[in-house]
């Protein structure tokens, strides 16, 4: 599903045929599927709008007014079957059921980078609160919204929650400014705290395994610590030199070459796709030797949200690898085996990393960098595929389909998909 404008365009994902069309209100400012791709909201928060438009039944819908209570946030609850709707100044989370039209309500949300978090079987929900200058956090139970537990945390600015992916831990870490990750049980129970350092900035990013196995913490002093799930302590920290020295690492390092077919070789004007393809620069990866210097970019100290730490972290699905990017090191993803804990991989490129992102069936990394080439890297090496098309197509993010057969590519106002072909077997 894609909008331009105040139109939503559905598409079949196999040949990008249009299947429905639907007008809404206003301009659509964020869209989501439902957990079984039978409903897909959009939400029009200037207006406090969300509109509800079903696949199955295309004259069905549903419209959702907040009213003067505004709207910053909206999102499925994992059944599919009802909407979360933050109200402006985070007054409260409104609850709307599609199936009974009843409507629940939750007070005092905070408002702070990751404030809601649901369990992967959808069974439970926390919410992040503030109330009399403390934070606290609730656990509803999803099947019928009432309240589970309620527990206040040992925070001094709550900044984000997150429930390891066998939902039996949620993890919940300080601001910046305080290094301090706790893990609580579902019952509430406080399992064991973290802090690595007191007085420099703090966190900055932190991923589960998807085993639930290890907790990956990105800090500001470019590491990276990973817990692990028996006693909560540290196993190991990962560094982010400037100089790769370790004969054993892999880097691989984007380079351009220019294009040699000359034009007096062709018998015919070539036409501006075909120009575009043939004369434009094209790049690969070459192998370099180690010690391998990178491109270091000291942070500027003294304005707001500097350019120093880990602030990307992604495990691959198998739990073998770990992909992270330091933010003083913007042109390199750093690839770490979790099985041996060490650098396995670096990737050098020309620019600055925008996104990257790990096939959701295997370990293959997709990477793009705001140019029009989307990199590859699996344990079986590395590739660079050039996006066929006219103009500047930037890409600035991605996302692999379920299946890992295709990949979606997103610039600024274009989309394209990228289908990969499977190997026979």
């Amino acid at each position: 599903a894609s909008c331009v404008q105040h139109r939503l365009v559905v598409r079949d994902a196999s040949s990008l045929q249009i299947l429905h069309l639907y007008t809404c209100l206003d301009q659509i400012q964020y869209i989501e599927w439902s957990s079984d791709s039978l409903f897909i909201l959009c939400a029009m928060y200037k207006r406090g709008v969300v509109q509800v438009w079903s696949l199955e039944q295309p004259e069905w819908h549903c419209k959702i007014d907040e009213g003067s209570a505004g709207l910053v946030a909206s999102c499925w609850s994992p059944d599919g079957r009802h909407i979360l709707n933050t109200t402006e100044f985070h007054l409260r989370i409104t609850v709307w059921s599609l199936c009974t039209k009843s409507v629940s309500y939750i007070k005092y949300p905070k408002a702070c980078q990751q404030g809601l978090a649901f369990t992967r079987d959808g069974r439970y929900m926390a919410v992040a609160e503030r109330r009399d200058c403390k934070d606290f956090i609730s656990i509803f139970v999803c099947r019928n919204w009432q309240l589970l537990r309620h527990f206040d945390t040992e925070t001094q600015d709550l900044f984000g929650i997150e429930w390891a992916p066998n939902g039996c831990v949620l993890a919940a870490w300080d601001t910046c400014l305080e290094y301090k990750v706790l893990l609580y049980s579902l019952d509430g129970r406080l399992l064991s705290s973290y802090r690595a350092y007191e007085w420099p900035l703090g966190i900055k990013s932190i991923a589960w395994s998807p085993s639930s196995q290890f907790l990956a913490i990105g800090s500001f002093d470019e590491k990276v610590r990973i817990l692990n799930h028996v006693t909560w302590k540290k196993i190991t920290e990962l560094e982010h030199p400037a100089t790769v020295a370790n004969k054993t690492t892999i880097v691989y390092k984007e380079v351009e070459k220019s294009p040699t077919v000359g034009t007096e070789r062709l018998s015919f004007p070539p036409t501006r796709a075909l120009a575009s393809s043939l004369f434009s620069t094209q790049s690969k990866y070459d192998i370099s030797q180690v010690p391998v210097s990178l491109q270091y970019i000291k942070p500027v100290a003294d304005r707001a949200n500097p350019k120093v730490g880990v602030g990307m972290l992604a495990f691959s699905a198998d739990n073998c690898f770990l992909a992270t990017k330091n933010d003083n090191i913007p042109n390199a993803v750093w690839i770490w085996d979790i099985r041996k804990l060490k650098l396995s991989v670096v990737l050098e490129q020309l620019c600055t990393i925008q996104y990257f992102q790990w096939d959701p069936c295997q370990p293959r990394l997709a990477v793009c960098t705001g140019s029009s080439r989307v990199y590859l890297w699996s344990p079986a090496g590395c590739v660079v595929v050039q996006v066929p098309g006219e103009g500047d197509f930037q890409i600035m993010s991605l996302s692999w389909h379920s299946s890992g057969d295709s990949m979606l590519l997103l610039s600024r106002d274009h989309f394209c998909v990228c289908y990969l072909e499977r190997e026979e077997v």
